[in-house]
């Protein structure tokens, strides 16, 4: 079932670092709503349905509806700043979205099948992730929560790229637009260092011991 998020939010019209700090004591937390071609708004959001819905990994890749004074907006998440030591959200970057216009957003990486790769069942390999997220390129009615990587078929030393991720329609890789060269490592399977290390520095011995 598709999930909807939904911010509630007031206009904003005091700024200013001194109000931003006078408003986060007030469990508020500043914002700013701007693309589509409409001028920028600064908007005043509660401070714990944000932290709440920041706990769910699909609110930062989702089209949002962000309910200002009784009026619905349609937004994504662009940028998010957090208390390096508290949990408090400092600041949020809301881009509207129009419908005939493509995003570009982040997108997380969802991996399926590691504990039955041949490479790590069979050939004592441990999956190594290069990257965990990607960023796309689509309308926002095509915006996927998450992008799956079947590893279920990797052997030992192989590795999956970009161009191996299956993607919906109407989706594109950010990377890949620029050409193969971009074509980025994304997963892999290896034999842990520590056994490679330990073979290596047995194969001395073992050919003295020969001799």
């Amino acid at each position: 079932m598709a999930i909807n998020f939904e911010l509630r939010a007031q206009v904003r019209t005091d700024a200013g670092k001194g109000a931003s700090r006078r408003l986060r004591r007030e469990g508020k937390v500043p914002a700013i709503l701007y693309g589509a071609g409409e001028p920028p708004l600064m908007l005043l959001l509660d401070h714990n349905p944000v932290m709440h819905s920041l706990e769910n990994e699909a609110f930062y890749s989702h089209v949002l509806n962000v309910n200002i004074d009784g009026k619905s907006v349609r937004a994504v998440l662009k940028d998010l700043q957090r208390h390096p030591y508290r949990a408090i959200i400092m600041h949020l970057d809301l881009q509207r979205v129009s419908e005939t216009e493509k995003l570009r957003m982040t997108v997380p990486l969802h991996f399926l099948g590691e504990e039955v790769a041949p490479g790590v069942k069979l050939g004592g390999g441990i999956i190594v992730h290069m990257l965990t997220e990607v960023e796309v390129s689509c309308l926002p009615k095509d915006l996927p929560e998450y992008l799956e990587v079947d590893v279920s078929h990797l052997n030992l030393n192989e590795t999956l790229h970009l161009s191996n991720i299956r993607l919906p329609s109407g989706v594109e890789i950010i990377e890949l637009m620029h050409g193969a060269e971009h074509d980025q490592p994304v997963v892999s399977v290896h034999v842990p260092r520590a056994a490679v290390e330990t073979d290596a520095g047995a194969a001395p011995a073992a050919g003295t011991e020969g001799a």
